[in-house]
C-alpha cells in the first residue's frame, strides 16, 4: 500500500538534481537574484489585491446617474437638471468607488452653460423668437401651430388639456375651427382664471366677425378657447386661439362655419353688415327683465334700437342690389322704417303700460322671419336660429312673409 505524500510543497531528500517527482524547481541562471513574490505568491501568480481568488475581478461599475447628467447635458433640454444630476454622481462616485467620473462633470460643465445660454436668451428676447420657430416647425401637429380658419381633431377633445391637433378639411367631420386669434400683451403670467375671463371676452365679441352669418351657426355649436399654460408663458407663448366646437364637447362638427369676405360676395356682405347693427343693438337689452323695475333703462334701449332700425334701413336702401334681391330687400327696408317709429314711441313712453304697446308692435315688425324672402334672393341661409323664434314667440311675433 502506498502512502500518499503530504500536502503541501515537498522539500528534496538529497542534492541529486530534479530526478525526484517533488524536487525544488530550477535557478534562473545568472548574476540576478530569484524573483521574490510576496504575500506567498509563486511563479505565474500576481499579487495578492489585483485578482480574486477565482481570476481577476470585473471592472467597477458606472454611476448611472453620472450617465444621465451627461445625456441631459448634450440635449440641453432641462440644463438645470443636468448640472444636479452631475453634482449627485460626483458625490455618489466618491462614496461607492464607481467609474463615471468624467461623464459627470462633462454633463455638469454642458448643463451650466445650457443653462446660462436659456437666462441669457430670455432676457434678450431670443426665447421669442425659438418659440416661434418652434410653433412653425410643429404645424400640422401641434394645438400652437392653429391658424385661423385650420379645422382640426384633438385627440383629448374640446375640455381640459390639449397639446396635439390634427388638421383636417373642413368638409370633414372635425372637433373644432379656428374663427379667432388674440395676442396678448408681455408680462407677468395672469393665471388660469383671468386667462379664461379674458379668452371669453374677446373670443365671443370676434365670433361675427367670421360667422357673419348667424343663421348659419348650427344651434348646438358653442364657442371654445385655447389658452396658454403656465409653462408655455415662459417661453413666449401669448396666443389665445378662439373655437368653434359642439356643445357637447366629444361629439363633432362638418362643414366651414366661415362666412365672411373671403366665402361671401360683396351683395350678401352688405347685408349682414346692415343686419349686424340692429342685432348689436338688440343685444344691449337692460338687465332689469321687467319694464316695471327699470322703465328708464328700457327707453333708453328702446332708443338705441329705434337708430338702429334707421341706420340699418338706410344701410339696405343705399347699396345696389342685384336685380332679383332688390324688390325683397326693399320691402324689408320699409319693414324696418315702421319699426323704427314704434321703438321711437317706445322710447318716449310716459308709463309701462304705453311702452309695452309700441315695443310689442314694434317687435312683430321685425321678425326676423320676414328677412327669409331677401336672404333667400341673396342666397344666405333661411332658416331663423332657435334663440329667435324664441323671442318672436314671448313677444307675439306675427306669421312668416315669404
Amino acid at each position: 500500500m502506498s502512502i500518499p505524500p503530504p500536502s503541501g510543497p515537498q522539500h528534496p531528500q538529497d542534492a541529486q538534481g530534479p530526478q525526484g517527482p517533488y524536487s525544488a524547481p530550477p535557478q534562473p541562471r545568472g548574476p540576478y537574484p530569484a524573483p521574490q513574490f510576496p504575500h506567498g505568491g509563486g511563479p505565474g501568480l500576481a499579487p495578492y489585491g489585483l485578482y480574486g481568488p477565482h481570476g481577476p475581478r470585473p471592472p467597477a461599475a458606472v454611476n448611472g446617474v453620472a450617465i444621465a447628467a451627461l445625456v441631459f447635458g448634450v440635449m440641453c433640454l432641462l440644463p438645470a437638471v443636468g448640472l444636479v444630476l452631475g453634482l449627485i454622481a460626483l458625490r455618489q462616485i466618491r462614496r461607492r468607488g464607481e467609474r463615471g467620473r468624467g461623464m459627470a462633470i462633462a454633463g455638469s460643465v454642458l448643463s451650466s452653460l445650457g443653462l446660462a445660454l436659456w437666462v441669457a436668451s430670455l432676457a434678450t428676447g431670443v426665447a421669442a423668437d425659438v418659440w416661434e420657430g418652434f410653433k412653425d416647425g410643429a404645424r400640422g401637429n401641434g394645438v400652437l401651430a392653429l391658424r385661423k380658419g385650420d379645422c382640426f381633431d384633438s385627440p383629448g377633445g374640446l375640455e381640459g388639456l390639449a397639446y396635439e391637433a390634427d388638421r383636417v378639411p373642413c368638409a370633414d367631420e372635425h372637433d373644432g375651427e379656428v374663427f379667432a386669434l388674440v395676442t396678448l400683451p408681455d408680462g407677468v403670467y395672469p393665471g388660469d382664471a383671468r386667462l379664461a375671463d379674458t379668452a371669453d371676452e374677446r373670443c365671443y365679441a370676434l365670433q361675427d366677425a367670421y360667422a357673419m352669418d348667424s343663421w348659419a351657426v348650427p344651434d348646438d355649436v358653442d364657442v371654445y378657447h385655447l389658452v396658454p399654460s403656465r409653462e408655455s408663458w415662459r417661453y413666449g407663448d401669448r396666443e389665445i386661439t378662439c373655437v368653434f366646437g359642439n356643445r357637447d364637447a366629444q361629439a363633432t362638427l362638418t362643414g366651414s362655419l366661415r362666412r365672411d369676405e373671403t366665402t361671401l360676395d360683396a351683395h350678401q356682405v352688405a347685408y349682414l353688415e346692415a343686419a349686424r347693427v340692429l342685432d348689436t343693438a338688440l343685444g344691449e337689452a337692460p338687465e332689469a327683465e321687467f319694464v316695471e323695475d327699470d322703465l328708464p333703462g328700457h327707453k333708453e334701449w328702446a332708443d338705441r334700437v329705434s337708430k338702429a332700425l334707421a341706420e340699418q334701413a338706410g344701410m339696405l336702401r343705399g347699396h345696389a342690389w342685384p336685380a332679383g334681391a332688390e324688390r325683397p330687400v326693399t320691402d324689408l327696408a320699409g319693414e324696418l322704417e315702421e319699426a323704427e317709429e314704434e321703438w321711437a314711441r317706445a322710447a318716449g313712453a310716459d308709463d309701462a303700460d304705453t311702452y309695452h304697446e309700441h315695443h310689442d308692435r314694434g317687435w312683430e315688425l321685425i321678425d326676423a322671419r320676414k328677412s327669409v324672402t331677401a336672404r333667400k334672393a341673396l342666397g344666405l341661409d333661411t332658416s331663423p336660429p332657435a334663440y329667435d323664434e324664441e323671442a318672436e314667440r314671448d313677444a307675439g311675433g306675427g306669421e312668416m312673409e315669404v
